[in-house]
């Protein structure tokens, strides 16, 4: 008996570190892609880094009004703590600007939920290394305006995502992939708006 529950362990782990991994290599062409355009705006300066968050603004606020809609707080309860759309909009606030969704986007599955918030959830990995050139600007409305960027910081919500991801048992992977790949082109359409 404890050989099999063993092997479940195992196999819920392989699952787990399989879906991880289905969903990285499934978008790393798209994530990339995005890296690269997003790379062009220069957060140094106030027209640039304002550029960019409208353009993150554009795709995040509809992105996670369909995650609201599609009950993301049932399978998410932590879901006040990880949604940024208030953080943005009062960057872009600060800066002088709103924060408007400028994409559409489709209406979402439960395992559509799981691979939006595996690119959601994995942007705040990237939000720390944009931090450092953000703190490289010489306007200090720029440093003013980071509740984006650092939000969530020292809360380990990429980690808790990982172990709600790894107890997952009823994820059409296909969709999860399809919704991921369609978060990141919302990013791309909404970088190409702004």
């Amino acid at each position: 008996m404890l050989a099999g529950a063993s092997d479940v362990s195992i196999q819920a782990g392989r699952s787990f570190s399989g879906l991880r991994e289905r969903l990285r290599d499934a978008t790393a062409k798209a994530h990339h892609e995005l890296d690269a355009q997003m790379s062009a705006f220069d957060l140094t300066v106030l027209s640039g880094y304002r550029r960019f968050l409208q353009a993150s603004a554009g795709a995040l606020l509809p992105l996670e009004t369909a995650l609201v809609d599609a009950g993301v707080a049932k399978h998410f309860p932590d879901w006040p703590e990880r949604a940024r759309s208030a953080a943005i909009a009062a960057d872009l606030d600060w800066l002088g600007r709103e924060a408007h969704a400028t994409v559409s986007v489709p209406p979402l599955t439960k395992s559509g939920v799981i691979g939006t918030m595996y690119v959601l959830e994995g942007s705040r990995l990237g939000a720390k290394f944009l931090l450092r050139a953000v703190a490289d600007a010489a306007d200090p409305r720029i440093g003013r305006a980071t509740a984006y960027l650092s939000h969530g910081a020292g809360k380990r919500l990429w980690q808790s995502f990982m172990a709600r991801l790894g107890s997952e048992q009823r994820c059409d992977e296909d969709e999860a992939i399809e919704a991921a790949r369609s978060a990141f082109a919302a990013f791309e359409r909404a970088a190409n708006r702004a």
